[in-house]
């Protein structure tokens, strides 16, 4: 098995959380089931946490209040034992041992420990620190010996940790263990000394009930977050199984395999709505084929009548030829009516050469002759052969960009474009002038065409290519081409895999932008040019 390079591996690292990140976008399922299982952890963790704090709360204070009523019985009696012993029964020394010797002997057999410190007030001379065997004094907790030692002699508790000196070699006796310490004082008869008396109980027991019931919450908790996992997941894989079918058939559908149809199983919702999207199959089904068959009857139409047409106009064009040539001989109405059947000759001709290519596009029998062509000397040429046209209209043209800007393409559908596009802006450009800016890198080849003309509404920017649109229906059909010069130009853009854009506004004025892909067949994913020109691009959104 051999090992991943440590580039790949740190590429794979890299591109993990994006790929989280997409799948969790995508699935439905994970982002329902992982919201269910959020709502009930947070619901459990809230219940676990309200349960134990009740049970921990009453544990606690159970075993405060018989800790507290177990050390007044123990200092009671030890009080009574003391009273009726006598100051004069026994010595102080005696009476502290034994008064120590009984509370640890109760103490193991009740389970508390016992901590004998004192004297506390003047008026014994016995010092020191008694304790149950093993028991450390440091246990008893110092805010607690301050009340007991200043205070009356009523019974004070708090929490404490017990705590036992280690063994001979330093290795520790018992593990310390969370407690409730009460404290109290006794007065000896014998020399009316004052003695803190400290009880320790132990809450081993709680701490271990505690634990039990923790394990317990937690392991239920996580089997009713695994139960409702799995609930959710069946539950969403009811649901969300059919709207996957209804997906993968949808794009089978938008593939055009328009046959295909869900499963309907059931009557439920889910069932009601594959019947649904069936019926609405069918009728996109119906009305796709109904499209179809009108459009290839309107292209058949428009092909058989443009061939139709060719060759009676060419009989039309040789009587107009020998009619314009003739027309000095004839009298004024008549060489002027020679000079515009001449002149409507030629548009018609025009019209039917368009209609043709528009057929061959519809019937995609188009085709490229790709080589490696240079834009800039594609925009001189057609600059060139509009000049008459800028002429008549008074329209500067100019091209901005000199040098060499490649692409793999169709020179001649290339050079059709940008003199669509050129002719499109001397036509509106008024008087201002026609700028042409050429760019390329590594990527694609691109041209605009700017003009300075009345510029397009919004919304027209992509209605410009539509066969036969105008921008402004007030404006004289000798203005212009036939109608057909943009879609045609957009087609040729296509068969590049390239792309033609417009972009206007009112009273600035129009730019187009031809981009092609510098090899052909790559596909393109920027443009070198702006869209919108540089002059008005900060004011534009």
């Amino acid at each position: 098995m051999s090992r991943l390079p440590a580039s790949e591996l740190l590429r794979q690292l890299r591109g993990l959380p994006g790929s989280v990140l997409t799948f969790w976008r995508r699935s439905l399922r994970t982002r329902v089931v992982t919201a269910i299982v959020l709502l009930c952890a947070i619901l459990v963790g809230s219940v676990g946490w309200l349960v134990m704090s009740q049970i921990t709360d009453g544990l606690v204070k159970a075993r405060v209040e018989a800790s507290v009523a177990e050390a007044r019985t123990e200092t009671d009696t030890a009080r009574e034992r003391l009273g009726s012993a006598g100051g004069n029964d026994f010595d102080p020394e005696t009476q502290l041992r034994l008064l120590v010797e009984n509370l640890v002997a109760r103490g193991e057999v009740k389970g508390f420990e016992v901590v004998v410190l004192g004297p506390v007030r003047a008026g014994s001379n016995l010092g020191g620190v008694r304790t149950t065997p093993a028991v450390d004094a440091t246990s008893v907790p110092v805010e607690l010996r301050r009340t007991v030692e200043t205070g009356e002699n009523s019974l004070v508790w708090t929490y404490t940790r017990i705590s036992y000196t280690p063994t001979a070699d330093g290795s520790p006796r018992r593990p310390s263990q969370p407690g409730v310490a009460v404290g109290s004082a006794v007065v000896l008869p014998s020399d009316g000394g004052t003695y803190a008396l400290y009880y320790l109980f132990p809450m081993t027991e709680e701490q271990q009930t505690l634990l039990l019931l923790r394990r317990v919450l937690l392991t239920s908790g996580l089997l009713l977050l695994v139960l409702v996992a799995g609930v959710a997941w069946v539950v969403t894989r009811q649901v969300i199984t059919p709207v996957r079918l209804a997906r993968r058939v949808a794009e089978r559908i938008a593939s055009g395999r328009l046959e295909e149809r869900m499963h309907v199983a059931g009557e439920d919702d889910i069932a009601r709505l594959a019947m649904s999207f069936n019926q609405m199959a069918e009728a996109l089904q119906s009305q796709i084929r109904k499209l179809v068959e009108l459009s290839r009857v309107q292209r058949t139409f428009v092909s058989d009548v443009s061939h139709e047409l060719r060759t009676p106009l060419t009989t039309v064009r040789m009587a107009g030829d020998v009619l314009h040539d003739a027309r000095a001989s004839f009298d004024p109405v008549t060489a002027r009516a020679a000079e515009l059947l001449q002149t409507e000759l030629d548009r018609f001709e025009n019209l039917l050469g368009d209609l043709l290519e528009i057929s061959r596009f519809d019937a995609g029998a188009a085709a490229l002759d790709l080589e490696d062509t240079n834009l800039c000397d594609v925009a001189h040429r057609v600059v060139a052969a509009t000049a008459p046209m800028a002429l008549q209209r008074g329209v500067t043209v100019r091209i901005v960009d000199d040098g060499v800007f490649m692409a793999q393409a169709d020179a001649r559908r290339v050079e059709r474009i940008v003199r669509n596009l050129v002719t499109n802006a001397i036509d509106h450009a008024d008087a201002g002038g026609v700028t042409l800016r050429l760019a390329s890198d590594g990527g694609a080849t691109a041209l605009t065409v700017r003009d300075h003309g009345i510029g397009l509404q919004p919304g027209q920017s992509a209605m410009v290519f539509n066969r036969f649109w105008r921008g402004d229906p007030a404006r004289a059909r000798t203005t212009g081409g036939t109608g057909l010069g943009l879609a045609i130009a957009l087609e040729d853009a296509r068969l590049h895999g390239g792309w033609l854009q417009a972009w206007g506004t009112p009273g600035e004025g129009a730019q187009f932008r031809l981009t092609l892909p510098r090899r052909a067949g790559d596909p393109l994913t920027h443009s070198p040019l702006p869209l919108v020109p540089e002059d008005v691009r900060e004011g534009v959104t």
